[in-house]
């Protein structure tokens, strides 16, 4: 047996090694240069450190758009959380999809498994099946390998869709370390010519971006600031680093979800320095 046939092996045999492999190949076919896992300094290093030894059991119920939830309503309150219409192991017989419209049908364990329904034109029963029964058979996060994703039961669940004239909400990711938030991410123009801005606490326009090129425009302030800060705060505590998305919705403030992994830490910084200097925050 060849190294390489051997290396796969004891990989298989062993999930951290696997991950670890992985991880360190992805990085440098990425940036060009192997990460430190020992002893990581950027931003992009530690998430690659956290995907392959942070093994807080707190992270997979966190990550799980369910459970999360109870987690959120006992922090926060009740009105914070958007409505479950419906949740199960597999979609009801279609008799039974009588949910009010628009909603959006989701699975509880990755990311981008959303089908919109904004009219009953979108209705498209045998799409929806065969996109659910896709999400069901996958287990999310094993390709970047994002661990807390790993033991998540997939589940489905349709939550009532709050976006005005079919156009998603406006969502803002609060990046906290150690149960304080440092900047907060908005996103522009996502469906044609994806840009990112970020601000601090104050909403003062910050001078990196990441991945994608600074929106020149101004962006207004949400109304609910204050109060989104407060809660991404409160929701980060006990956790050195997590980045909180919520949205505003007709000005107050709604939970959307926790990401342990932005980008799996293979996002470019612009300025590159700032991806030393937002490390540095995470101790």
């Amino acid at each position: 047996m060849g190294w390489p046939s051997l290396r796969r092996t004891i990989a298989d045999a062993c999930p951290r090694l696997r991950d670890l492999i992985r991880t360190r190949r992805q990085y440098r076919q990425h940036f060009g240069q192997t990460p430190s896992l020992l002893f990581p300094k950027t931003f992009n290093e530690k998430i690659q450190w956290r995907k392959v030894f942070d093994r807080n059991p707190l992270l997979p119920l966190l990550a799980d758009k369910v459970l999360v939830k109870d987690f959120v309503t006992a922090r926060l309150g009740s009105d914070w959380v958007t409505a479950t219409l419906w949740r199960g192991p597999k979609l009801p017989p279609r008799a039974e999809r009588n949910w009010p419209l628009p909603y959006v049908l989701k699975a509880n364990h990755g990311s981008g498994m959303n089908y919109f329904v904004r009219s009953q034109e979108e209705i498209d029963w045998p799409r929806m099946e065969q996109l659910s029964e896709k999400w069901l058979g996958e287990v999310y996060g094993t390709w970047g390998c994002e661990w807390a994703y790993y033991s998540i039961k997939p589940q489905l669940l349709v939550e009532p869709f709050f976006g005005k004239d079919g156009v998603l909400p406006e969502d803002y990711k609060f990046w906290t370390f150690n149960g304080r938030v440092e900047f907060i991410q908005v996103d522009t123009d996502r469906e044609s010519a994806h840009k990112r801005t970020m601000f601090d606490r104050s909403w003062k326009r910050l001078p990196f971006t990441i991945q994608y090129e600074m929106d020149q425009r101004e962006i207004p302030r949400p109304t609910s600031l204050s109060q989104m800060i407060s809660a991404a705060d409160s929701l980060s505590v006990g956790l050195s680093f997590v980045r909180v998305d919520l949205y505003e919705i007709d000005s107050k403030p709604r939970f959307g979800e926790m990401t342990f992994y932005p980008g799996s830490g293979e996002e470019s910084f612009v300025p590159p320095e700032y991806d030393r200097k937002i490390g540095d925050l995470w101790r």
